[in-house]
């Protein structure tokens, strides 16, 4: 199975301090549903993996969380894209979980229930937790310089990123390096 993980906040939609927490708060970023729908179109499944504390410090609740993803879900359709799968941690960061990223929980629950290696899958997001989850259960990081990592332009990483992080303006450049290095693999002779 050709598998990406995405994060969500900052990497497919905007990000909020004050948190995303209705579906009218949730607004795609320019490029991010296409990206998807592009990855789908090359015959990728898709999955995000997102914390969303906001349920365990009640700012929202689950009824709003899913319909930020039916918002999300129909604008995707209308591309010809999709998501196969959301997977949240909805506690807080007092809580002590193991799927609040930076822990690997989420990437360890797709995994089982995809019954898929994650060893280099790609994963994606705007954050040094996002990228620490993904390569603590194997997966190949890569980081959008949108959201969170916007400051990161034109600057070098700080050294908590895992090694090998390979940075992508937005999540199109992403789903563009991806497919195109896909291509070039099928394209190399076989030893």
């Amino acid at each position: 199975m050709k598998l990406v993980i995405l994060d969500r906040d900052g990497t497919i939609n905007e990000d909020s301090d004050e948190f995303v927490k209705t579906a009218d708060e949730w607004i795609p970023l320019p490029g991010a549903l296409e990206a998807i729908a592009k990855l789908n179109h090359a015959g990728w499944h898709v999955v995000i993996a997102t914390n969303q504390s906001g349920l365990g410090r009640g700012l929202f609740d689950v009824v709003s969380l899913n319909a930020m993803h039916t918002k999300m879900h129909k604008q995707l359709a209308a591309l010809g894209g999709r998501v196969d799968a959301v997977f949240y941690c909805p506690h807080a960061p007092d809580e002590g979980c193991a799927c609040r990223k930076p822990k690997p929980g989420l990437f360890e629950q797709i995994g089982e229930r995809l019954g898929v290696d994650l060893k280099g899958v790609p994963t994606t997001g705007d954050s040094v937790r996002d990228l620490q989850a993904g390569a603590a259960a194997g997966c190949e990081p890569h980081l959008v310089l949108t959201g969170k990592a916007e400051r990161f332009r034109g600057a070098d990483l700080p050294p908590e990123f895992p090694p090998g992080t390979i940075v992508h303006l937005d999540l199109m450049a992403f789903a563009e390096f991806i497919t195109a290095r896909e291509m070039l693999q099928k394209k190399a002779p076989s030893p």
